[in-house]
């Protein structure tokens, strides 16, 4: 008999209602589990999630909110560190339809934007007209205008541009009753207010009856964001827009607003300025405001090492002496002023040295260690998760080199460590803790040290949050901010405007607890007959995919930064194609919520590309092409596969058969009745086209022309895949006659060897545990006489330097895997040990660069950069994933997608270059590249060596 729970039929009840309401909704589990949580501590699954594409259908869910009592929940990107972005009921997500730039008034300096507009985009939209939008927080690239109003965002440049609160020009509202309010300011700057005029009534009686909390215990210093803004509500101004900006979605649904743009100064000065220690940084930062700076970011060494360990001691440029440093920037329209300003700094000698940066692509590099290392602190300096919750403190600036003295003091206490930084003129520090939210007492000691921590703030007349917001991470703590007047008075506000208190229950007002709901808090180790060995996770799936904490990086366009993640949300903008909302529902696997055969599992790892560049470019170091094939893996395994796992997945298999007989091959394949049938019979895409066989295979080539020539060069022992040698022959040639006119010698294993890619990329784990462990085998005997392994295929290269050692992990090739790992090279890294070896002169050559996934992920293209830059050839270097990757491209049910994200950065760059010499060093981008522009391409060697090995 099947039993309904009263949650469940009120949960159906209500996704019917806003089915007949034309809504676009989604209820299903993985669209739950991806919902259920942001960039916080928390997970809270809601009822629905409800996609609006106008204010009206904001309007009509509110409607349906307020006769099924169920509670709406306002979010953008999803990046809320403090839990303001999850709730039970409805979650309205603005990102997907209502993210535009409806106009811009360059002559006003003002933009009309909808809430789900992504910062990012606004700036290159005001970018033609010479403006940009203040305030720039640190997810910039995908974080939402209307998430930055519920927070009162900041970001570093808020000393020269000031709070979102200050660059808010007016705001379109819907209450929860579901009636407009608009707020503003009318033609000489006065705040006006058009709503409900009992509201506006309401409010100012509220305020008169507090009138001494209101004046007293609000607007102590610049960044005290915790609470409402009373101050803004005081009877000699009442500013309601102000007022409402930082209210976290609990007073309002804002469905529009106007910003402020300002003129970008055109020149900036940096001043890094070190210090013996983050405690004489912290107390020098108030001095620097004298200087009139637009920023000044406070670190210390520990976050310099978060950096290096992760990104290799090349990242960091030289710092000025000391062990903790200030970055200041300096800017106006003036240049000799912005210089006279910056060797003022210097010379005051706040620090043991100080260096003033006046190139801009220096001072981007030293900005980048300020950026990358917080984005990097997902992870402690004891190299356990980090999490945040007592994530963006502030105090009074001349007090803040003595919190920071007593905060490492009370992190010490509880056994914990940390990596601080911020933005320290205006007091606010940032830091993530390694709270043991794994032990069984975690969560009593996370209660007792936020308390704690919340105590000292208010000791030093502090503000729990400076710029993020209290959400559910700090609301149950304001009471030790604030007094129990003040307290009330927020009540009365939000029962002015919410009486039922649908709008975001559980934060800032009758808040839930603070150690509810944490997500990470008793998630059991994951270690059940896993195929990769999760080295760097303590061997538990668990805490990889809990590696994800929601800060959203993979919903950006990272290409501008080089970057490759997450190409299939940038393809479809679905949360469940980004890697955040995959690691949500693989949480739910570990978590024993859903089976790996779910359909929410499949549907969610689907139009995975493997790219790998999450394991780069996610702050958190999340691999999910890792995950995928271990999800593909527990899922068949002792099952009967999909066709493609067969035909695609043993290609390598088949290719070999076939390259006994090339010429048959594809002459069978050319014809018209195989061409019908095989494709689909292979599970390939019938738009694709089929790879030729090579008539003669490299190694047939190598045994019958390559002479040895024992003693000339250095040995190198070539690794050429399967694909190399049956399809794309001519490249391993190039690379032998390249090698050899660096002084090397190249050698060949004895037998055809394979990484096992095409069997790992389809979850065939076991198998690609046999087929490395012979691959490794062969290799270590050349690794361990310290001959280097050249890999000529990028992913296949990037097997043996990463995946190889995972898989075999634990097993009798274990010792091989590592040393063939550390022999690895590629083609560029070898050549630049080369003495003597000079690449061709290439200037008046335009090169269209297009780096393979693995090559970026894995192996770093830092190298071929570098030695392309020596041919003085004109490089244009393509971002992002080609689209092909692999198996993913061909298969039936992906072509769509795999050409939507070629058009991202790939094909725009081949049509702006269409007489250029297009190099793509990977097979897949070869194919793709022949397959949507009908170009050849080149691999790295070809290039070198030229056709005839003249170099």
């Amino acid at each position: 008999m099947l039993h309904v729970t009263r949650d469940q039929s009120r949960s159906t009840d209500l996704v019917g209602e806003l089915r007949r309401a034309g809504l676009e909704v989604r209820d299903a589990p993985g669209t739950r589990a991806m919902y259920s949580t942001d960039a916080s501590l928390y997970r809270i699954p809601p009822m629905a999630v409800v996609r609006p594409r106008a204010a009206d259908e904001v309007a009509a869910v509110l409607e349906i909110a307020r006769t099924t009592g169920v509670p709406v929940t306002s979010r953008g990107a999803g990046t809320s560190i403090a839990g303001n972005a999850v709730g039970r009921g409805v979650v309205l997500d603005f990102s997907r339809h209502m993210n535009r730039v409806l106009s811009v008034d360059p002559e006003a300096r003002t933009a009309v934007v909808q809430p789900g507009t992504v910062h990012a985009v606004l700036q290159r939209a005001v970018l033609p007209y010479g403006v940009r939008f203040g305030p720039d927080p640190s997810s910039h690239s995908r974080c939402t205008i209307g998430g930055m109003i519920g927070n009162n965002a900041c970001g570093n440049r808020a000393l020269g541009y000031g709070r979102t609160s200050d660059n808010v020009r007016g705001m379109r509202h819907l209450l929860a009753s579901g009636e407009p309010l608009v707020t503003g300011y009318d033609g000489d700057g006065r705040p006006v207010a058009d709503g409900p005029a009992d509201l506006l009534a309401a409010l100012r009686q509220v305020t008169g009856r507090h009138l001494a909390t209101a004046r007293t215990e609000f607007d102590r210093f610049g960044r005290q964001v915790s609470g409402y803004a009373v101050q803004h509500l005081l009877p000699e101004r009442f500013d309601l827009n102000q007022a409402m900006v930082g209210s976290e979605g609990t007073l309002t649904v804002v469905t529009e607003a106007t910003v402020r743009l300002v003129e970008d100064p055109r020149h900036r000065v940096l001043v890094a300025i070190g210090f013996d220690d983050i405690v004489r940084a912290g107390a020098a930062a108030p001095t620097v405001r004298a200087f009139r700076p637009t920023a000044c970011e406070g670190m210390d060494e520990r976050l310099v090492a978060v950096l290096r360990s992760r990104r290799g001691d090349a990242v960091v440029p030289p710092l000025p002496r000391g062990r903790a440093w200030l970055f200041v920037e300096i800017a106006g329209d003036d240049r000799v002023e912005v210089l006279d300003r910056s060797r003022a700094l210097v010379r005051a000698g706040l620090g043991v040295e100080s260096i003033l940066v006046d190139d801009p692509a220096t001072a981007a590099r030293l900005w980048r260690i300020r950026e990358d290392g917080a984005g990097l602190a997902g992870r402690a300096p004891s190299g356990r998760p980090a999490w945040p919750g007592w994530e963006d403190a502030a105090v009074p600036p001349e007090q803040l080199g003595s919190y920071l003295a007593r905060f490492d003091e009370l992190v010490t206490s509880y056994g914990m460590t940390s990596a601080p930084y911020g933005h320290f003129a205006d007091g606010c520090m940032h830091v993530r803790l390694d709270y043991p939210l794994g032990q069984p007492d975690g969560l009593r000691l996370l209660r007792r040290f936020l308390v704690s921590a919340a105590e000292l703030v208010a000791e030093y007349g502090g503000s729990l949050s400076g710029e993020h917001g209290d959400g559910r991470a700090r609301a149950e703590l304001l009471p030790k901010m604030y007094s129990s007047d003040a307290i009330a008075l927020f009540g009365e506000i939000k029962h002015a405007f919410d009486p039922d208190n649908l709008l975001n229950p559980g934060v800032l007002v009758d808040p839930d607890p603070f150690d509810a709901d944490v997500r990470a808090a008793a998630v059991a180790p994951y270690r059940r007959r896993l195929a990769f060995a999760y080295e760097n996770d303590g061997g538990d799936l668990a805490q990889a995919v809990h590696r994800c904490t929601g800060v959203g990086k993979c919903r950006a366009d990272n290409a501008a930064a080089g970057g490759v993640m997450c190409p299939s949300y940038l393809a479809t903008r679905e949360e469940k194609d980004s890697t955040r909302g995959r690691a949500r529902v693989l949480q739910d696997v570990v978590r024993g919520a859903v089976d790996w055969r779910d359909p929410a599992v499949a549907e969610s790892l689907d139009l995975c590309l493997a790219c790998k560049g999450c394991a780069s470019d996610c702050p958190t170091g999340i691999d999910m092409a890792t995950y995928k094939a271990e999800a593909l893996h527990q899922k068949y395994r002792g099952r009967l596969r999909p066709l493609a796992h067969y035909t695609l997945g043993w290609l390598p298999r088949w290719s070999r058969l076939a390259g006994h007989v090339p010429t048959l091959a594809n002459l069978a394949l050319r014809l018209p009745l195989l061409r019908r049938l095989v494709p689909p019979l292979a599970g390939v895409d019938r738009r694709r086209s089929l790879p030729a066989f090579a008539r003669t295979p490299f190694r047939r080539w190598w045994a019958a022309r390559v002479a040895p020539t024992a003693g000339i060069g250095r040995p190198v022992m070539l690794f050429v895949d399967t694909f190399t040698n049956s399809f794309s022959p001519v490249v391993a040639e190039a690379v032998v006659r390249l090698l050899r006119s660096a002084g090397f010698e190249p050698r060949l294993p004895a037998t055809q060897v394979c990484c096992g890619l095409t069997w790992i990329s389809t979850g065939q784990l076991d198998a690609a545990r046999r087929i490395l462990g012979r691959t490794v085998a062969e290799l270590a005997v050349a690794a361990r006489a310290g001959v280097p392994v050249v890999g000529v295929e990028p992913s296949c290269t990037a097997v043996l330097r990463s995946d190889a050692v995972e898989l075999l992990a634990g097993t009798d090739h274990a010792g091989d895997a590592r040393a063939v790992a550390a022999a690895t090279t590629t083609v560029s890294e070898l050549l630049a040990t080369a003495d003597g070896w000079r690449p061709p002169d290439l200037t008046g050559t335009v090169v269209v660069a297009q780096p393979h996934c693995h090559h970026h992920a894995v192996l770093g293209w830092s190298a071929d950069r570098a030695l392309l830059e020596r041919t003085g050839a004109t490089v244009t270097t393509v971002a992002g994933c080609c689209g092909l990757a692999g198996n993913f491209g061909v298969e039936r049910g992906h072509y769509e997608v795999s050409v939507r994200v070629a058009e991202q950065n790939l094909l725009p760059a081949l049509d702006a270059h269409p007489e250029a010499v297009v190099l793509a060093d990977g097979f897949s981008c070869r194919t793709q590249i022949a397959d949507l522009r009908h170009r050849p391409s080149l691999h790295l060697a070809e290039l070198l060596a030229g056709p005839d090995g003249a170099h």
